[in-house]
């Protein structure tokens, strides 16, 4: 994957190379069955290790890249599904790297300005890892920042988790924790909206009600929530700006949970 540049100079994550065909049936997981629009029938990666749901309908249109490395076992990996009139994002694996890249270059508002971006930084009670620790801002202090990749949607409110996620329980566990020792420090949790149809984000009450408190107590705890959306294409996936946070059955825009 690389960065591209289109249309006066915006910024858009591209894609690999990629070949269409429909999605057959997905099983055990990490294997998808797909015929391609040659004819020929394959089996692909599923870099995605979440139930899919509303995401995984046999005979949807898919996209996938093709990757020719002895080493590895599946040439094909599926990275972008057709559904509900929209391109969603499989491949689990690009988030953390698209927000890597919109980092670079800046077009993150809430976190740009940062001169120093780190990975992967252990952090915390439950030895965690925080995605991205954020440093160098003439401003503003040093950020603590964990991403979640949401795919799952109800009339345009994107929805996370789609089930019982304990990793995510403790992760919200964690930011919490820093809040309570590092208050100097912004504390942020991106969820990344890897669909182009959502203007609102909400917690995932009915799959995860546990998760739902725990984000609550964050944000009454200071934690930033920044529900950002993507347009997904086989041309790319472009940023389209920060979705509305839904809490508590009312709307709160990001600037709100800022406060």
């Amino acid at each position: 994957m690389a960065v591209s540049l289109h249309s006066q100079d915006s910024w858009r994550y591209a894609y690999p190379p990629l070949q269409a065909g429909v999605l057959c049936r997905r099983y055990k997981r990490f294997f998808a069955e797909i015929e391609l629009s040659s004819g020929d029938r394959i089996v692909a990666h599923c870099p995605n290790t979440g139930p899919m749901t509303g995401i995984c309908e046999v005979g949807a249109p898919v996209q996938v890249s093709y990757h020719p490395d002895p080493r590895r076992k599946l040439a094909y990996t599926w990275e972008m599904i057709f559904v509900d009139g929209t391109w969603v994002g499989v491949n689990t694996g690009l988030p953390n790297k698209v927000i890597a890249s919109a980092l670079a270059a800046g077009k993150l508002p809430e976190l740009a300005g940062y001169a120093n971006h780190q990975r992967e930084v252990p952090y915390g009670q439950e030895r965690s890892r925080i995605d991205f620790f954020l440093t160098g801002h003439p401003q503003q202090p040093p950020a603590y920042v964990e991403v979640k990749n949401t795919t799952w949607a109800r009339s345009g409110l994107a929805l996370f988790p789609d089930t019982v996620t304990t990793r995510g329980q403790k992760h919200l566990r964690e930011l919490q924790w820093l809040r309570q020792t590092q208050p100097q420090a912004r504390v942020c949790m991106v969820y990344f909206i890897n669909r182009g149809d959502c203007d609102r984000f909400a917690p995932g009450d009915s799959a995860d009600p546990t998760y739902g408190e725990l984000l609550r107590t964050a944000v009454a705890m200071g934690v930033e929530v920044l529900p950002y959306r993507f347009a997904i294409s086989p041309a790319g996936i472009d940023f389209l700006g920060t979705a509305k946070l839904t809490l508590c059955n009312r709307s709160i825009t990001t600037a709100k949970v800022l406060e």
